[in-house]
């Protein structure tokens, strides 16, 4: 039932995204690109999360592009999980991406100029994407459960702790009043929209 539940919520933010000309390509089935997702990614860049992070690790779907493009013009090392975790994780540190930022945040730029790493450094902030968020950290993602698999890898390694700011940056729009949490769900401490930061105790 709380799988079907999840579902029926996603379709409901899909669709509602899509009729109301937030989305920025077709969002169904993925982490949605949303009109704002650069306004949200600079409203991040001037938290002072960000400022204290030297190592980031965010996800690689679009709507998070510019976050990456921040970290590197920035001169922050990051951390970018393949699409699918086919190719494993990827470190894309700042002497290699300098100068070439813009490519370096695409996907295919981060294979060009990052490499791929099993043992990381340590995390000061983690950037997911989201198809949905809560005010009490809940987050939902395209159904794969490679943002839970992400941050549970993470905290194998113990590159981050309680206090490492879960980020996930979303349009107004997929915030919903409660989003259902299954025992492996992971949660977010930090969302920012394009006008607002909200931080989760």
């Amino acid at each position: 039932m709380l799988i079907n539940t999840k579902e029926s919520l996603r379709h409901i933010i899909w669709e509602k995204m899509e009729k109301e000309g937030i989305s920025i390509s077709n969002s169904f089935g993925k982490i949605p690109d949303f009109h704002g997702s650069g306004k949200a990614a600079d409203l991040l860049r001037n938290s002072s999360e960000w400022k204290n992070a030297l190592t980031i690790f965010v996800s690689p779907d679009t709507a998070q592009r510019k976050v990456r493009k921040n970290a590197f013009c920035d001169g922050k090392d990051l951390i970018m999980p393949s699409p699918k975790l086919s190719d494993g994780y990827i470190l894309l540190e700042t002497s290699h991406t300098a100068g070439n930022e813009n490519d370096a945040s695409t996907i295919k730029g981060a294979f060009k100029y990052g490499r791929t790493v099993e043992k990381f450094p340590m995390v000061d902030m983690v950037v997911e994407g989201s198809v949905a968020v809560d005010n009490y950290g809940g987050r939902l993602g395209k159904g794969g459960g490679y943002g839970d698999m992400e941050i549970s890898c993470l905290e194998y390694q113990k590159v981050i702790g309680l206090k490492t700011p879960i980020v996930s940056t979303v349009h107004e729009i997929q915030m919903l009043e409660r989003v259902p949490l299954e025992s492996h769900d992971k949660k977010i401490n930090m969302i920012v929209t394009p006008e607002r930061i909200l931080r989760i105790d």
